[in-house]
């Protein structure tokens, strides 16, 4: 109970973004280092698309209280993880690799600058928090 007053629901978006955006950054330092091997197929991280459905969705959802029941409803917010997507579809090169530099470094950008956001917006939580503990002792 103590947990849920201290730690928000956008404390726990937050720690999936920037999970989400570790893990990116993993793939695409893999996908850069092997710019140059044959027959190499990029991967990329999917999270955000689905925790957006997670957040939208309306209407029921069931609780599962055993293991063979069927999912009804919408997926809570805190079972999304980022799943890593092996990219077949494109040929960069007559070599069958697909990692396009530009692409991966531009990415690479941007993650970088979510990622620090998040961790902004992570630490201005605690701050909240902080200020709310060293101002009740006052």
């Amino acid at each position: 109970m103590i947990a849920n007053l201290l730690f928000t629901r956008s404390m726990g978006l937050l720690e999936k973004g920037i999970d989400a955006s570790s893990k990116r950054n993993n793939v695409l330092a893999n996908n850069l280092a092997n710019v140059d091997t044959p027959a190499f197929k990029r991967s990329e991280v999917v999270f955000e698309y689905e925790l957006q459905k997670a957040l939208q969705q309306n209407g029921i959802s069931g609780v599962m209280t055993h293991a063979k029941h069927i999912p009804i409803g919408r997926h809570p917010v805190n079972e999304i993880t980022p799943e890593v997507v092996l990219d077949k579809s494109t040929t960069m090169r007559n070599d069958g690799n697909n990692v396009d530099i530009d692409r991966e470094m531009a990415a690479l950008a941007k993650n970088t600058i979510m990622f620090s956001a998040m961790a902004q917006e992570m630490n201005g939580e605690f701050q909240k928090l902080r200020t709310a503990i060293t101002e009740g002792r006052r």
